[in-house]
């Protein structure tokens, strides 16, 4: 697990002014991800307040040395696959650098940053593969509910991190428009299916875990060192059709209801930026079973969990007319979760299944119990029976054409700073023509 240290210090101040008590990037976050400047070639960088620290500029400056200039070295091309196959120790060499470089005190080198909102942003890493879990179990009951009242969770589910493999080629990067699928779909009183544009698609509000070192075919990951293989974190909107899936999920599970697009926020957030945060894995309802050896470890029950706000917000065409602000349709936590990411890894890897950098792991929606926390608009709605009213009269059950969904995650303790992700947000596009 990442210590707290010099880098965390609620008093650091940097010189880059933007800086000074920004809610998503302060000196204590410095994030990763890949960014073009206007005109230019897409290069890795840090966020730092409203600017970037450009990586490959910083290197070429001769500003850095041993371990973080090595570590630098490798976020010199447009990925950040070879930097994130490092491990922490590199990682945390750079980060004690770029804290001392941008710290208050420091020479200023305002050279190497551009303006966040002069450039355009790309994925932080080439997607190898890309695993969506089940891991939220408050989604996971309410859901069941919907379908299996006398019996909303399988009989597998407390014993084991569910999860499916996903479309890694599908994944975009937030600002991306989302076009609605096309597919088949079958209501329950409907002789014969159809094949047309979704009329029930939803948002799925979601942590991205992203890979660090990855492991060798057929040589599981234990739990203990679980978590030394994860590089930082961000936002993902696993986005779902819900009326393709529910024709099509028996047996094998989703396919085209999931695969057509997935966004995700443009930084990685590392381990290290978030260790102020961690905390003990939720407590398991009594009666709940224990997990198996291969899945339990000491110190990822007391710290392994992370205590991580998280909202979603709703933005239609006519509210962007009335210039009504985004209305927010879920608060929830990532401490909700059932299993902690390393738990997730570790049973990813158990069977020997190999895991390589830039891949992504996908948490499964993240709800809180009670009304207000549903992570998804089929929990917000009781499955499509009881509208959302927004402040310009309209209803919604399930997404229209024009509809803007923001995600944002904010992490708040007392005495440390705001630890942000920035935000995932996509518009819906309509369906291709039929």
């Amino acid at each position: 697990m990442p210590h707290l240290d010099a880098t965390h210090a609620p008093v650091l101040r940097s010189w880059v002014q933007s800086a000074q008590d920004h809610p998503d990037f302060p000196i204590q976050n410095l994030p990763l991800g890949v960014f073009a400047p206007c005109g230019m070639e897409f290069r890795a960088g840090v966020a730092i307040g409203d600017e970037i620290l450009d990586l490959r500029a910083l290197r070429d400056a001769r500003l850095l040395d041993g371990l973080a200039l090595a570590a630098c070295d490798r976020c010199s091309g447009s990925t950040l696959n070879d930097f994130l196959s490092l491990g922490s120790n590199a990682r945390q060499a750079l980060r004690r650098s770029l804290s001392t470089l941008l710290s208050e005190g420091a020479p200023p080198r305002p050279d190497l940053l551009h303006r966040s909102q002069d450039c355009t942003f790309a994925l932080p890493a080439k997607i190898g593969d890309y695993t969506d879990l089940y891991a939220g179990i408050h989604h996971a009951t309410k859901v069941g509910e919907l379908f299996r009242p006398d019996n909303p969770l399988m009989p597998n589910y407390k014993w084991v991190p569910i999860g499916y493999h996903g479309r890694a080629s599908s994944i975009r990067i937030s600002g991306e428009n989302v076009r609605r699928p096309n597919g088949q779909r079958k209501s329950p009183d409907a002789p014969t299916p159809t094949y047309g544009p979704s009329q029930r698609l939803d948002y799925e509000l979601e942590l991205g875990i992203w890979i660090g070192q990855g492991n060798a075919l057929g040589e599981p990951v234990p739990i203990g060192a679980a978590g030394d293989h994860i590089a930082g974190y961000c936002l993902l909107n696993d986005w779902s059709a819900r009326d393709i899936q529910s024709w099509e999920y028996q047996p094998l599970g989703p396919f085209l209801s999931k695969n057509f697009h997935s966004t995700i926020s443009p930084w990685i957030v590392t381990p290290e930026a978030l260790a102020p945060f961690r905390t003990s894995q939720m407590k398991r309802a009594v009666g709940d079973p224990q997990p198996l050896a291969y899945l339990m470890d000491a110190t990822d029950q007391n710290e392994g969990a992370l205590a991580v706000g998280l909202e979603v917000y709703l933005l239609t065409p006519e509210m962007k007319r009335e210039r009504h602000a985004p209305f927010r349709l879920c608060l929830s936590d990532v401490s909700n979760l059932y299993w902690t990411p390393a738990q997730m890894l570790a049973h990813h890897t158990s069977n020997g299944c190999n895991l390589g950098a830039g891949d992504l792991l996908g948490s499964g929606t993240i709800s809180s119990p009670e009304k207000g926390g549903y992570g998804s608009l089929l929990e917000a709605t009781d499955g499509g029976r009881e509208p959302i009213f927004l402040p310009t009269g309209e209803r919604r059950l399930f997404l229209e054409d024009g509809d803007e969904i923001i995600m944002r995650a904010r992490a708040r303790r007392d005495g440390f700073a705001s630890i942000g992700f920035g935000e995932c947000r996509a518009t819906i596009v309509p369906a291709p023509a039929v």
